[in-house]
């Protein structure tokens, strides 16, 4: 009846047109799912650090519910927000309110690590019949790259990009020829991805121009619960790996390679921290828990590491195509740094999976080779992804 009633040129303009309709409808709706999928990122000041250089904080977000921010000081991670199995959105990584709080002497909350990550023997190693004396940060031996490692300086923001699918922030720094004892002009990027599946990439490159060692990793204290007040001890872990290295006094690897089996270190099941944290073993008593490197199995990027909170019901896997991993327990937290909700982080606050090579690779031979030659390209990535299981 309401054909009837139009001329015969409405009607072939309808007709002309009803597929256009149909397509600029789906095009409405190619746009409403490239907003819904879409990966943003923001930036803010963060404010000025004690030597008047600038910080900035970027603020990584997906539809999928994660929002990661990193400052430019240290490259640190602040805050990985994600939810829990009842929707709640809560930070789970240990971290400061301020700027200020970062330059003081901490734990290498969230940051960057290198030139070296792990510990160096002693403070020296040689390389090419040359040897070369490091800072000393932690009794006789270097830790972290030293004095003034790359947790403490300010990276440059090389590019930042975001899309339907991601959005990267790439950082970079020039460390100098000689910079705490170490050889060469280093150039390293360290790109940060965030997904729409909820996966953090770390992509960590560098160059040199005289052949020096190298080992970089990311230092975040993780607590799925999101309550910091809770220890890490409920956490579910697994490790795929068959041995770990051993430690001396010092926390300097004695050489050896041991197996895991019949031993607190066997997370290749999954288990509770506390059931293994709390046994009888030297080795937990001279890290004052879990502070070692894990010989990780397989080879190429794979999945290396997972840790469950029952509880809020948040996973987070670990991949990575490194050797090893220090899984770290928080064993040297002491009560004296501030909490959010004016608490403190005791000890066991949190978890740390710092893929890596082997602690003082330099001066262990047997150990997978950390140098890095003038035309090579040093090039690593990890990932922590992040969902539910209830």
């Amino acid at each position: 009846m309401f054909l009837a009633k139009m001329s015969n040129t409405t009607i072939l303009f309808i007709i002309i047109l009803m597929p256009y309709l149909a397509h600029h409808s789906n095009f409405e709706n190619m746009i409403k799912k490239d907003l819904k999928d879409a990966v943003t990122i923001e930036k803010r000041s963060y404010g000025t650090t004690t030597d008047g250089e600038l910080v900035d904080q970027f603020s990584l977000k997906n539809k999928g519910g994660i929002e990661v921010r990193i400052i430019t000081f240290g490259g640190r991670i602040t805050e990985i927000n994600t939810a829990d199995k009842n929707g709640k959105l809560e930070n789970v990584v240990l971290g400061f309110n301020s700027l200020e709080q970062y330059e003081k002497k901490n734990p290498f909350f969230g940051a960057l690590v290198g030139r070296y990550g792990n510990r160096i023997s002693k403070g020296k190693f040689s390389l090419n019949g040359t040897e070369y004396l490091l800072a000393k940060n932690n009794g006789e031996n270097n830790l972290h790259g030293g004095l003034k490692g790359f947790d403490k300086v300010v990276w440059i923001v090389e590019n930042v990009e975001e899309s339907t699918s991601f959005a990267s922030l790439k950082l970079s720094y020039y460390s100098a020829d000689m910079e705490e004892g170490f050889p060469g002009n280093l150039k390293t990027t360290v790109t940060y991805t965030l997904h729409s599946n909820n996966s953090l990439d770390v992509l960590y490159e560098a160059t040199t121009d005289k052949t020096t060692v190298i080992n970089l990793t990311q230092h975040s204290y993780f607590n799925l619960s999101g309550n910091f007040s809770q220890l890490i001890e409920n956490h579910e872990v697994e490790i795929d790996a068959d041995k770990f290295v051993p430690v001396d006094a010092s926390l300097i690897p004695t050489g050896e390679l041991a197996s895991v089996e019949n031993t607190p270190f066997d997370f290749r099941k999954s288990k509770i921290v506390e059931t293994a944290i709390n046994r009888e073993h030297k080795q937990l008593k001279i890290g004052g828990g879990f502070d070692h490197c894990w010989v990780l199995n397989g080879k190429g990027y794979r999945l290396v590491a997972k840790a469950h909170h029952k509880e809020s019901g948040r996973v987070m896997e670990v991949f990575t195509d490194q050797p090893g991993m220090q899984f770290y327990t928080g064993n040297f937290l002491d009560g004296t740094l501030p909490a959010p909700n004016n608490r403190v982080y005791v000890k066991r606050s949190g978890l740390c999976f710092e893929t890596q090579h082997f602690p003082d690779s330099p001066n262990q031979p047997q150990f997978p080779d950390t140098t890095l030659e003038p035309g090579q390209k040093y090039e690593t990535k990890t990932t922590f992804k992040f969902y539910i299981n209830s």
